[in-house]
């Protein structure tokens, strides 16, 4: 469970992971040593993955996103985890169930580059694709403190 200075660590970082341990310690309340100490527990409870940066693909040119479910053929599924896996241009992909065996977000340049990629698994999966229009909800992070879930 997180008390209270994890929280609030958390929050800060999660707004900018570049904060200094200085700053984390007076806005905090805490020690350096002591905020550096609880961002080590932190880590080694695998609350803490990693201090990333936000990159927006946009500048990078890939002016399109697309949300891509894949249906792999009969037999062709550890063949369509591989190929996903080493295609940059897939950002994330999740193992999921139903009908689909994959949901991924692909960055593109253009519609012609998302074609030739998606005839790459043509052969190997069935696919269904959306274009992100908007994104209202940014990847965030799962609350920090428990909601109450209200009831009808």
């Amino acid at each position: 469970m997180l008390d209270e200075p994890d929280k609030k660590l958390l929050d800060i970082l999660i707004r900018d992971s570049r904060t200094s341990l200085k700053e984390l310690a007076q806005q905090v309340g805490l020690s350096s040593p002591s905020v550096s100490e609880r961002l080590r527990r932190l880590e080694d409870r695998g609350v803490i993955r990693a201090f990333t940066v936000e990159i927006d693909p946009q500048a990078l040119g890939y002016t399109l996103q697309a949300i891509v479910r894949i249906r792999p053929l009969p037999g062709k599924l550890h063949i369509v985890q591989k190929l996903i896996e080493e295609i940059p241009e897939f950002g994330e992909c999740d193992k999921v169930t139903g009908d689909d065996c994959f949901v991924a977000r692909l960055f593109v340049r253009s519609i012609g580059d998302l074609d030739k990629l998606l005839d790459r698994i043509a052969d190997k999966a069935e696919t269904s694709t959306a274009i992100i229009k908007a994104q209202p909800i940014r990847r965030r992070p799962p609350p920090l403190a428990a909601t109450a879930i209200s009831k009808p």
